[in-house]
C-alpha cells in the first residue's frame, strides 16, 4: 500500500530502516555505537576494538582482538597489479583514485562471490585493511615517493601514518589518529551508508556496495568539508592576527557565504565528535610547537557561534588535526573512508542478514494523467 504522506526534501527525519549499530540523539548531542557512548570509546577503545564492536555487537576479548590484529596485518600488503595500476592512473582526486582502486582490488579477493555470513565478515576485515593501505600508498606515490610495506607489528592507525609519511609515528600521533578513526567510524544512515545499504539490499557483493558508498562520499555535500576548512585557514594565513581572521570570517558571513565545518543535519547542539577533535587539534599543535591553526579555529568558532548560532561539526577541528599529522589536504576525504569502511561494512552485513530490497516510491508532481498523445506532424 502506498501512503499519501507528503515527502520531505532530502528524506529529513524520515526513518528508513531499523538498525542495532548506531544511536543518535541530535537534541542532546549523543552518539553511541552499539549502546557505547562515543566519549567512552574515544577515551578507552582502540579503533580495532571499535571495528569489532560495530561488526559483532560486542567488544572483543584479548584473544578476539589478537585475531583481528593478525587478520588485518595479513591483508594490508597490496597486490602488485594494484601498485602497477596506481602508477598508470592520471593525476586525479584522491576520492576518484580510491573509487577506482577499490573496484579493482575486488578482482584479487579470494572470497569474492561467496555469500555466507562468514565469507562476508572476512571480506569486511580485509577491505578495512586494504582501504587504509590504498589511501596511504596513493598519497605517498602522489607526492613522488615509493610504496612502503606495512609493518605487521603496528596497529591500524600507526601503519597508516607510517605508510603515508615513511616515518614511524610516536605514541601521541598514533593515539590522536586512532581516536580520529574511532570518531568517524559510523554515523547511522548518513548518505554514503544509506547508499551502501541500498546497494547491499540488491545482494550485490560488498566491494560493489562499498564503491557505491565511496562515490556518494565523494559528493561535496557529504564529504570534503574538512578539506575546505583547511583551505580556508590557509587562505587566511598563519601569519594573520586573530582580529584579521575574525574580520575575514565576518566579511564572508556578510556576503552570505557558508563557513565550512559548521552545522549538521542531525545535531542541534555540539557534535560530540567535535569535542574530542578540538582537544586533539590543540594537543597535536602543542607537540609540534605550532598551535596557530588551533587558535585561529577557536576564533572562527566563536564568531560563527555568535553570529549564526551554529556549532562546529566533525569536520572543523579534524582539518587542523590531520594537517598537523602530515596528512595532505587531498587525502582528508579518503581518510574519512579509511575509518568509515568499518561502519559501512557493519551496515552492509546487517542488511545482508535481514534483507529486503530497498524500493521506495516517489510522489508524482508531473503533468496530469492522462495526457493526450499528439502526432508528430501536429506538434
Amino acid at each position: 500500500m502506498v501512503t499519501n504522506t507528503p515527502s520531505k526534501a532530502g528524506l529529513e527525519d524520515v526513518v528508513a530502516t531499523s538498525s542495532e549499530i548506531c544511536y543518535l540523539d541530535g537534541q542532546q548531542g549523543v552518539l553511541a555505537y552499539r549502546g557505547y557512548d562515543i566519549h567512552d570509546l574515544a577515551k578507552w577503545a582502540s579503533f580495532e576494538e571499535t571495528c569489532h564492536l560495530l561488526w559483532h555487537g560486542r567488544l572483543p576479548n584479548r584473544s578476539q582482538l589478537g585475531d583481528l590484529h593478525s587478520a588485518l596485518a595479513a591483508a594490508r600488503p597490496l597486490p602488485d597489479p594494484i601498485l602497477r595500476l596506481m602508477r598508470t592512473l592520471p593525476e586525479v582526486d584522491g576520492m576518484d583514485a580510491l573509487r577506482t582502486l577499490t573496484s579493482a582490488i575486488a578482482h584479487y579477493e579470494v572470497d569474492l562471490g561467496k555469500g555466507t555470513a562468514e565469507d562476508r565478515a572476512r571480506i569486511a576485515v580485509r577491505l578495512m585493511a586494504q582501504i587504509g593501505s590504498l589511501v596511504a600508498t596513493w598519497g605517498r606515490m602522489s607526492a613522488g615517493g615509493g610504496p612502503i610495506a606495512p609493518d605487521p607489528a603496528l596497529g591500524h592507525a600507526a601503519n597508516f601514518l607510517y605508510m603515508l609519511t615513511g616515518r614511524r609515528p610516536d605514541a601521541v600521533e598514533t593515539r590522536a589518529f586512532d581516536i580520529a578513526l574511532v570518531l568517524h567510524a559510523d554515523h547511522e544512515l548518513n548518505a554514503s551508508t544509506f547508499a551502501g545499504r541500498v546497494a547491499a539490499a540488491t545482494l550485490t557483493d560488498i566491494h560493489s556496495a562499498v564503491v557505491a558508498a565511496i562515490g556518494t562520499l565523494k559528493g561535496p555535500l557529504h564529504g570534503g568539508a574538512n578539506a575546505d576548512v583547511m583551505r580556508l585557514l590557509l587562505a587566511i594565513g598563519a601569519e594573520s592576527s586573530d582580529d584579521r581572521a575574525e574580520e575575514q570570517i565576518r566579511s564572508r558571513l556578510a556576503r552570505k557565504e557558508k563557513i565550512p565545518g559548521f552545522g549538521h543535519r542531525v545535531y542541534r547542539t555540539e557534535d560530540p565528535r567535535a569535542t574530542h577533535l578540538r582537544r586533539l587539534s590543540l594537543e597535536i599543535g602543542k607537540r609540534a610547537g605550532n598551535t596557530r591553526w588551533y587558535e585561529m579555529s577557536q576564533r572562527i568558532e566563536a564568531v560563527v557561534k555568535a553570529e549564526k548560532k551554529l556549532y562546529p561539526n566533525v569536520d572543523f577541528y579534524s582539518a587542523s588535526t590531520y594537517y598537523m599529522l602530515g596528512i595532505p589536504i587531498d587525502l582528508f576525504t579518503p581518510v574519512f573512508a579509511v575509518s568509515r569502511i568499518s561502519g559501512w561494512t557493519a551496515h552492509m552485513l546487517e542488511q545482508y542478514a535481514n534483507n529486503r530490497l530497498i524500493r521506495p516510491r516517489a510522489e508524482y508532481t508531473g503533468p496530469a494523467y492522462p495526457q493526450r498523445y499528439v502526432p508528430l506532424e501536429e506538434r
